[in-house]
């Protein structure tokens, strides 16, 4: 199983949902880089469940920073932070239980011959991606001291559509504080009255993500196999419930013509840009100096209360309406995945472009 992401920075996930801990290994992180266990615990409490619109399993999330700090910079070799589970309920889960719809249940027995780990999804679980925000809060810290800062904000849950993103840094400073990831608190009032309305019946939403990240400089990709959107989608599909992805106008270029999908350049002050983002940043597979712009879809959470079909591992049909606790919708908690992921591509892709010193301090 490949559970490293990066070439200049290596992050490796490791453990279970229901096991004694999860964590992630960061290794290449600039030495004399800040590591402020605040800004983890931040955005740490920003992926917790909170209220009727998220699952019951209420986890604290108390990290410990194992390796690779010292007087809160990063020393340069690997940072190890690991997070206990203290809130399992391993009881609702039984090793050869039926197959749940949509989850990896099948096809982690079809690859792992029945060893791995059933409680909870195991090392599928979306649990895993605390880690990830673990991780995410350090890289992010060190973007933004050269000024690149990530936005992600919810643009629809099923059928409910928030104000158009313009990618701005007043309002990505506003969603970083935002106790609901909209920029429409009118748009986020409706969007939770429709994650209640499916858990009233036992059932779950999706949605759409739209990010945008402003401060990239011009100038990092690696075509032909390691583009900008390249590295940046095979990152995102890795975030549980992510089923698809658009760069800039997407699918909408389908509907344009060429001269209205062209992004026409122009000179500001000496400075080089494009009148229009359609292309969300990128030509060729490299950053233009523009924000980056993109969308994820997030699937409805696969556990729900109502009955489908199903079979036990023997092949046995049946019908299932599954327990425990779950989400009826992860989108709100997944901005902060999302900006964490980008952050990993993007600090990995200017390591390997301009040397892992580029985010260190010298003494």
């Amino acid at each position: 199983m490949k559970n490293s992401f990066g070439k200049a920075l290596t992050l490796t996930l490791f453990g279970e949902s229901h096991g004694e801990a999860i964590g992630c290994v960061l290794d290449g992180l600039a030495p004399g880089a800040e590591v402020d266990p605040d800004a983890i615990r931040l955005a740490l409490s920003r992926r917790r469940p909170a209220g009727q619109i998220s699952t019951g399993r209420r986890e604290p999330d108390e990290f410990r920073i194992v390796s690779g700090v010292y007087e809160g910079k990063a020393t340069g070799t690997p940072l190890c932070i690991l997070i206990p589970n203290v809130a399992q309920h391993s009881k609702d889960y039984a090793k050869n239980a039926p197959y749940r719809p949509g989850h990896a249940d099948f096809t982690a027995e079809m690859k792992y011959h029945g060893f791995q780990d059933p409680r909870g999804g195991g090392h599928f679980s979306g649990r895993l991606t605390a880690p990830l925000v673990a991780a995410g809060a350090i890289l992010r810290g060190a973007l933004a001291k050269k000024g690149i800062v990530i936005g992600t904000h919810i643009a629809a849950i099923h059928g409910v559509k928030d104000t158009p993103f313009e990618g701005s840094r007043r309002e990505m400073e506003y969603l970083e504080n935002a106790p609901f990831p909209t920029l429409s608190a009118e748009a986020g009032e409706k969007m939770q009255a429709e994650i209640l309305a499916a858990r009233e019946k036992g059932n779950s939403v999706g949605g759409i993500l739209e990010t945008a990240v402003s401060g990239m400089p011009a100038g990092v990709g690696e075509p032909w196999f390691d583009t900008m959107e390249g590295e940046l989608s095979h990152a995102l599909f890795s975030i549980p419930a992510v089923k698809g992805l658009e760069f800039g106008a997407g699918f909408g270029f389908a509907e344009l013509y060429g001269s209205e999908a062209n992004d026409a350049f122009i000179c500001e002050n000496g400075v080089i840009r494009t009148r229009t983002n359609q292309n969300g940043g990128i030509n060729g597979g490299i950053t233009n100096g523009m924000p980056l712009t993109f969308r994820t879809v997030i699937k409805p959470t696969p556990t729900v209360s109502v009955e489908q079909d199903t079979v036990s591992p023997d092949g046995t049909a049946l019908r299932l309406a599954a327990g425990g606790r779950h989400d009826p919708c992860i989108v709100h908690r997944a901005c902060i995945v999302q900006n964490s992921v980008t952050a990993l591509v993007l600090y990995d892709a200017l390591a390997a472009r301009y040397g892992t010193d580029y985010f260190g301090e010298c003494r």
